[in-house]
């Protein structure tokens, strides 16, 4: 059987089950996939030996049938998880030849459950960065095209790697990690789907910090029933993540039901910026109209902090990376420079750092650095931390009121070409997140689905926001969205 690599989660488990083929073969199918695509730079650790010995374990669970929702089902895993025994850099130079003799929580429940990786995924360094164009092993490339324009794209960032395997049916799914929107952005890009669960749905340990209260990770996959699988494997709490929650898993995917008659849809008029495109406009509109003809309830909200959202993130997370990067001194693992006679342990800080970081880490930890100082603390950190609260109390007010998901565009714009965005001027692409910051800020799920095209045929996407730990709520709204939406474009093979 040819083209199993372009199977969904949901078709291959269920055709596993059936018989139709084995693990090993689907596995072979995207590990040829991947070998095929270079070009794209997405996967940047290869583990096929890994790869074929997990599928052969979860052909015989098939067998015996011990077989959860994801056994034998090959993934592509995002550089930012510590695998055991596999390089997990960050996509950072300070952490070349860093080999974990220990295996992160979510990737730990994925092989628990019989997932296959095929490797680890390119990503922009630490996280930073939303076009994946700061990682240490060069750019990460979309597999779509403006029309007949060669121009190289972006995936988007941080997942960029993960979004743009997904897209060119590398794997079947791949785990992203969302900061700021580093998982909803790259999906927007590409035209698969993404969420972010609510802060503490899954587990952080074993994921390098960039920003410890606003990552999370997530699955970024091929369709709304896609991500109620993944998810659902993904979560659960962990003694050994603090900010985990002890909270029991819903099946996901048995919510799937589309049925969203009755159910309140906010649409924030802050979100209507000027100068918005009007095919951004555009989808909105139509995102709205479907969501309507479903069943549901339009009513307009308001969360009047939403314009002190982009200011406030790029405080709090710069702060928070600036003190989570402090441990990587080339002391104990990872890059150390090659020091002068003479040079002490200063220099040899300065020289590691220098060499280890790229410039838009470096540039996010001086920034962090400046507003923790003692002379700067309350006039920028404090007060980004008092006005987060009063964006997280705009959204509680919203669903206090009776609104059940907040429907929003995605991104501010389709992918756009590698390089476009210059580096001198950072606020340029800072404005990628504009839509997807506040849902970090606030801790809640958010989700991008893929719900049409620009005049390009790029795709585009729209973003739902839900309450907290009512993922399952939010996936059913984006299912219906998804079906209304019909969303079924695929990148041509140029690659």
């Amino acid at each position: 059987m040819t083209d199993l690599n372009k199977l969904t989660l949901a078709e291959a488990r269920d055709q596993l089950r059936a018989k139709e083929f084995t693990s090993v073969e689907l596995t072979q199918a995207c590990l040829d996939a991947v070998e095929a695509s270079s070009a794209l730079n997405a996967f940047v650790h290869n583990t096929p030996e890994i790869a074929i010995a997990q599928a052969e374990a979860a052909d015989a669970r098939l067998a015996s049938g011990d077989a959860p929702a994801m056994c034998g089902l090959p993934l592509g895993i995002k550089d930012l998880f510590c695998t055991k025994g596999v390089p997990s850099q960050a996509a950072s130079r300070i952490l070349q030849g860093f080999l974990p003799e220990y295996e992160s929580t979510v990737t730990q429940n994925l092989f628990d459950a019989g997932a296959v990786m095929l490797g680890k995924l390119n990503m922009d360094e630490f996280a930073m960065g939303s076009s994946n164009e700061t990682s240490v092993y060069g750019n990460a490339v979309n597999p779509w095209r403006r029309g007949n324009d060669d121009t190289p794209l972006t995936p988007g960032g941080s997942s960029g790697g993960s979004a743009s395997a997904v897209a060119a049916d590398l794997c079947l799914a791949a785990t992203g990690t969302d900061t700021g929107g580093s998982i909803r952005q790259p999906a927007a890009f590409t035209g698969i789907t993404g969420i972010k669960p609510t802060y503490g749905r899954c587990s952080r340990w074993g994921v390098v910090a960039f920003a410890s209260s606003l990552d999370q990770a997530g699955p970024m996959t091929k369709s709304v029933r896609d991500s109620a699988i993944m998810l659902e494997t993904m979560c659960g709490h962990d003694p050994k993540d603090s900010t985990s929650a002890n909270l029991p898993v819903p099946n996901f995917e048995a919510m799937l039901t589309g049925d969203i008659r009755g159910k309140v849809i906010g649409i924030p008029k802050e979100y209507r910026l000027d100068g918005m495109p009007e095919e951004i406009g555009a989808l909105w509109d139509d995102g709205i109209a479907m969501l309507k003809a479903a069943g549901a309830e339009i009513r307009e909200i308001s969360l009047p902090h939403t314009k002190y959202a982009l200011p406030t993130y790029y405080v709090i997370a710069p702060a928070e990376a600036s003190s989570n990067l402090a441990r990587y001194d080339g002391v104990r693992y990872g890059h150390r420079a090659t020091l002068a006679q003479g040079d002490g342990i200063t220099e040899m800080y300065e020289k590691t750092r220098a060499e280890g970081f790229g410039h838009e880490v470096q540039r996010r930890v001086m920034v962090g650095t400046y507003v923790l100082s003692a002379g700067f603390y309350d006039a920028y950190y404090n007060r980004a931390r008092k006005v987060r609260t009063l964006i997280k109390q705009d959204f509680e007010a919203v669903f206090e009121a009776g609104v059940d998901a907040i429907l929003t565009p995605a991104t501010p714009s389709a992918a756009f070409g590698l390089g476009e965005m210059s580096e001198a001027d950072p606020i340029q692409m800072y404005l990628n997140d504009v839509f997807t910051v506040t849902v970090n800020l606030a801790g809640l799920p958010g989700i991008s689905v893929p719900a049409g095209q620009n005049k390009q045929g790029l795709p585009l996407g729209l973003q739902l926001i839900g309450r907290p730990w009512e993922e399952g709520d939010l996936l059913n709204t984006a299912y219906a969205l998804e079906q209304a939406a019909g969303f079924d474009a695929k990148p041509g093979k140029w690659w």
